[in-house]
């Protein structure tokens, strides 16, 4: 049952990701262009995004165990410090630059997406990058 929940919840947010446009990098590149050519209408999407996760955390919190059966664990940490802001904004300029984020860009994979084919890789390289270099000195602070 937990491998099928899986599967819907992320086959429901990677057709959100195509119907919205996320996986698209010209128009994120449109969106993060404030002063060219703003294109204002994923706004909308992330509005709409957090309206629907305040929603579930909400029923979350009400609850001891996931749909799956698994125990819930939701973040308890709310401390806004140099760490996530750094983090934030690494990830911000990545988005820029590549127009694609974590999510959308496996969804573009799926969907054979050529720039997602070079994006995941270093993605991927990134992630482990920090795991083998960057951790320590995280963990150490």
């Amino acid at each position: 049952m937990a491998l099928f929940i899986a599967l819907a919840s992320g086959l429901l947010f990677g057709l959100g990701l195509i119907a919205s446009g996320m996986t698209d990098p010209v128009k994120i590149q449109g969106f993060l262009d404030l002063f060219g050519r703003w294109d204002p209408s994923l706004a909308f999407v992330m509005a709409g995004a957090i309206l629907v996760a305040a929603v579930g955390f909400a029923l979350a919190r009400r609850r001891r165990l996931a749909w799956s059966g698994a125990t819930m664990d939701l973040p308890r940490n709310q401390r806004v410090d140099k760490r996530l802001l750094l983090g934030g904004a690494i990830f911000g300029v990545g988005w820029g630059i590549g127009g694609l984020c974590p999510g959308p860009a496996l969804t573009a994979l799926g969907a054979g997406f050529m720039p997602a084919f070079w994006f995941v890789p270093a993605m991927l390289a990134g992630m482990w990058l920090h795991d083998c270099f960057l951790r320590s000195l995280w963990l150490d602070h």
